[in-house]
């Protein structure tokens, strides 16, 4: 549909807009207020002449931004403000000093962090693109806000994603699977992160996207049937014992109904956690956990639960803040059925995230894993690790993980991501525990630095002085701590090893004919997949390497020709002139010769053994080409005269494997 331009039906819906926004907002002083209104008064002015993809006005855009920002995450005045202007220091003639000017350092500041964030994925080469997320994290750790407005702006462009090209549908989709949702989700904001997965799968796959909707509209009524009579026996009891409770049922995301369709490989039918019972209480905030706990034992006196899927959110809550109560109990007609239990406390935090937290942390004086998880960002952003590309995938790595909570020997906490070894908890403590552990016990028990822990197991870890990390040892572990300090002692302990390790690579080489040279050193290395020198320099004193892999790099490049894995002979100087005729040596010719043979391992090796060695002659040039199982090649070099080019061939054409040996005129 093309969009028809018409200002004064425009104006209408920008001023609706706008109150929209501050019904949404509900600002708390006129100050506030007054303030909002500024923000909207400069970025209207900023984008009058601008229009989006679809025709619509410029303007709609950060009006739904700081909407988002304020009704689904519940951000306050200075992110209503920033969501407005967040593209005009990008986009129009304002710059950042203007903004500093009209609304103060912390509208600057944050305004300066969306305008980097932009610049993420538009580099080419992945090395920029992981320094640049790494700028974003460190955005990240030194104001949240920047990264939950960036969320609302990148929710409303997939909203809006079907007026862009199809590639620009895929890339867009692409970077919000891997980046802004796991963000989402990191920081708690279930609704959001489900609907960019949504929306992401609508526009890579809408074939799927569109069947498993359809699906769930045809089931819908039959699953709301079902729901009305389980919960008939709970709300009796709720309303008897005076438990004021607010119930809802959420269907899973279509993004994640796709994904479990896929990991189990079963149907849409058998996908039984369709949809999830919530029960909200609301209650006081110091007696949350008995209600939840209460409720708990009002439902599994109705329907059995099953105690495996049992999940205790409050005592234990999720590193995004997240605390609820859930189980899943099996129905009377035989369909399990997941119950979520919360507080309305609980819940404000599991929609609006971090924002929520951060408000009930200021009135309850707590210090939540929420706020460990942007401690352990801070920490993977300062370590000295310098490889951006590996920083990235550890951190992207770690936004998807689960975690789990284990015990010091003296019963304080550690939160660690699933799949963390006694070896990633050695490194949590401190990096010189994790350099010297051996092993540990756990739960009394003796096990390897290898194994992998398991929820409320309590550690301890077992030390020796003489322990240095291994390089299988980033193999063990998961964590971006541990990884780096790892990292960071082999590099340490490599360096130990260079000056021996390239001694004896050189003396391997000379006794394999081939030339010491940056450019042989270079294509050994690649060849043999190592990253650096370093690495290389370090096998090879280790005995890693050997005269072996020397050989097996002389012979795998024989075919191609090579000439500079041949030490050559500096050509020697001709006669000056000045000597008398019974003492003046021959000058010296060029002569050309043309070899056919077959072609075998070892005949480079024994063609310039034969000009070089037992001739001490000069090569100017060498080339040999193999194939189908046949070898032709020229090699120029310079001769005294021609008794000793008459030779050369003479031995040439006694080489195993060579056809005919001839000059070239």
């Amino acid at each position: 549909m093309i969009y028809q331009i018409d200002p004064p039906a425009e104006k209408k819906e920008i001023i609706k807009r706008y109150r929209r926004l501050i019904t949404v907002w509900r600002p708390k002083s006129p100050e506030d207020k007054v303030l909002v209104r500024k923000a909207f008064k400069v970025a209207a002015d900023a984008h009058k002449d601008m229009r989006r993809k679809s025709g619509e006005p410029y303007i709609y855009h950060p009006l739904s931004v700081a909407t988002i920002a304020a009704g689904e995450i519940g951000l306050g005045t200075t992110s209503i403000v920033c969501a407005l202007l967040h593209d005009v220091v990008e986009d129009t003639e304002y710059s950042l000093e203007d903004i500093r000017d009209l609304f103060g350092d912390k509208v600057a500041s944050i305004i300066d962090g969306l305008t980097k964030i932009k610049g993420i994925f538009d580099q080419k080469t992945a090395s920029v693109q992981a320094e640049n997320f790494k700028k974003l994290l460190l955005t990240l750790s030194d104001d949240v806000r920047v990264i939950l407005i960036k969320l609302a702006d990148r929710l409303h462009n997939m909203r809006t994603l079907e007026s862009v090209s199809r590639d620009k549908q895929l890339k867009v989709s692409s970077e919000t699977l891997h980046l802004y949702a796991p963000l989402a989700n990191r920081l708690g904001l279930h609704a959001i992160k489900s609907e960019l997965q949504d929306l992401a799968l609508k526009h890579t796959d809408q074939e799927i996207y569109e069947t498993i909707s359809r699906k769930l509209k045809e089931s819908a009524k039959k699953r709301t049937e079902f729901i009305n009579q389980f919960l008939e026996p709970l709300k009796k009891d709720f309303h008897s014992q005076g438990i004021k409770v607010n119930i809802t049922n959420r269907e899973k995301s279509i993004f994640s109904i796709w994904e479990k369709m896929q990991n189990k490989e079963v149907p849409f039918e058998e996908i039984y956690d369709i949809f999830a019972i919530r029960i909200v209480i609301d209650v006081p905030l110091d007696s949350e956990k008995t209600e939840c706990w209460k409720v708990y034992s009002i439902v599994t006196d109705h329907y059995r639960p099953n105690m495996e899927r049992l999940r205790d959110w409050i005592s234990n809550p999720k590193a995004n803040g997240y605390e609820a109560l859930h189980t899943t109990v099996m129905s009377h007609t035989g369909q399990w059925v997941e119950i979520q239990i919360r507080s309305k406390r609980m819940d404000e935090i599991a929609e609006k995230g971090y924002a929520a937290h951060w408000k009930y942390k200021e009135n309850m004086n707590i210090n939540s894993r929420l706020d460990n998880w942007l401690d352990r960002i801070r920490e993977m952003i300062e370590s000295p690790e310098a490889d951006a590309l590996s920083f990235i995938d550890d951190v992207k790595g770690y936004f998807f993980l689960d975690e789990i909570s284990v015990f010091t020997p003296q019963g304080e906490l550690r939160t660690l991501p699933a799949n963390s070894t006694v070896l990633d908890f050695a490194y949590a403590i401190h990096s010189e525990v994790g350099s010297t552990c051996i092993g540990a016990k756990v739960d009394k028990r003796l096990v390897p630095i290898n194994h992998i822990l398991r929820n409320g197991e309590q550690i301890e870890i077992i030390t020796s002085k003489k322990q240095i990390p291994k390089e299988e040892w980033i193999n063990y572990v998961v964590t971006t701590r541990a990884k780096s300090n790892i990292k960071i002692a082999l590099k340490k302990e490599k360096r130990r090893y260079f000056k021996h390790g390239k001694e004896k690579l050189e003396k391997l080489f000379s006794l394999n004919n081939v030339s010491f040279t940056s450019e042989n050193i270079r294509n050994f290395l690649s060849s043999l997949n190592y990253s650096s020198l370093e690495d290389l320099y370090y096998a090879v004193s280790n005995d890693k390497i050997g005269s072996r892999e020397v050989k097996q790099y002389v012979a795998a490049n024989e075919k191609t020709g090579w000439l500079r894995f041949i030490n050559f002979i500096p050509v020697r100087k001709p006669s000056s002139g000045n000597e008398k005729n019974d003492n003046k040596e021959p000058l010296p010719f060029l002569a050309g010769i043309k070899i056919t043979g077959i072609d075998k391992i070892g005949l480079i090796n024994d063609v310039t053994r034969i000009i070089s060695s037992d001739m001490n002659l000069n090569i100017k040039s060498f080339h040999l080409d193999a194939h189908d199982g046949l070898t032709e090649g020229e090699v120029v070099l310079y001769l005294d005269d021609a008794a000793v080019l008459k030779k050369l061939l003479h031995n040439l054409n006694h080489v195993e494997g060579i056809k005919k040996a001839t000059r070239i005129n």
